[in-house]
Formats: C-alpha cells, sequence, structure tokens
C-alpha cells in the first residue's frame, strides 16, 4: 500500500470561507465516489492555530504505484488539483505502508 499525504497552504490573502476555497474543497470531497483506486480517502481543515500549520489536509491510500500514478492522471484528480493551484500552495509525502 501507499500513502498519499497532501498538506495545502492558502495563500496570502485567501481566505477558507470564500466560494472558490469552499469549491475546492468540495471537489476534493467528492474524489472518493470517482476514483477507484482510492481505498482509502480522509481530508479536512486544520483546526489549530499555530504558525507552521498547513490550513488542509488530504490523507489518502492507494494499492501501488500503478494505482498512484492512475488516481494522479484521473481527470476529477486533475481538475481539483487545478482549482487549488490558483488559491494554494502544497506539499506532499508518497511512502509504502
Amino acid at each position: 500500500m501507499i500513502r498519499h499525504l497532501v498538506l495545502f497552504k492558502l495563500n496570502e490573502g485567501v481566505s477558507r470561507d470564500e466560494e472558490r476555497v469552499q469549491a475546492g474543497a468540495r471537489a476534493f470531497a467528492e474524489l472518493k465516489g470517482q476514483i477507484p483506486e482510492l481505498e482509502h480517502w480522509e481530508h479536512g481543515w486544520n483546526i489549530t492555530d499555530r504558525p507552521i500549520a498547513y490550513d488542509f489536509a488530504i490523507n489518502s491510500a492507494v494499492a501501488d504505484a500503478d494505482a498512484l500514478k492512475r488516481y494522479l492522471e484521473h481527470p476529477a484528480h486533475q481538475a481539483a488539483a487545478g482549482q487549488w493551484r490558483e488559491f494554494a500552495t502544497w506539499v506532499i509525502a508518497d511512502y509504502e505502508f
């Protein structure tokens, strides 16, 4: 199994209450039902107020490297990530477990 973690940081001046940000969060929420490779799917807003904290996180798992590739290339994933490119940056970690 491969764990795929993504931490998003909203760009300066962007609020999670903005409609475009909420639409981006909804787009990620809908991925679980659209991409069969996703064996585990969690997402949510950070609940702490610390300077080093990121704003939004995705925690997912897929079976193997081929499944990760299919997930990343899936049109629904590409569309959701494309929305976030407009208002956030992110870091990822992919590891086997």
